[in-house]
């Protein structure tokens, strides 16, 4: 028995699909119109963190938050390392001048 190759969903339609429950009021409904499993709007929803609630920020707000999100974390990361590598050079200069 073969498997089916697993189907990839852009972010764009992942986002219109969590737009679509949110105005439906149903992920279930959206689903069927969709052809998608409900499961899978659920999965998209929490990675997205979507909110079916009205007075939540759009999807696109999310998808928008969460990308800038992960560049302050990588930034952060960087700046952390060149923070501790100053740091270093620092203690190495500083002693130099001992000798």
């Amino acid at each position: 028995m073969e498997l089916k190759p697993r189907k990839k969903y852009t972010k764009e339609f992942q986002v219109q699909a969590l737009e679509l429950a949110k105005e439906l009021g149903s992920y279930a409904e959206a689903a069927r119109q969709l052809g998608v499993r409900d499961s899978l709007l659920h999965m998209w929803k929490k990675k997205l963190k979507f909110s079916i609630a009205p007075e939540s920020k759009s999807a696109a707000e999310l998808v928008v938050d969460a990308e800038e999100g992960r560049r302050l974390r990588r930034e952060i990361e960087e700046l952390k390392k060149i923070n501790y590598i100053l740091k270093r050079a620092a203690a190495f200069f500083s002693q130099d001048h001992l000798k």
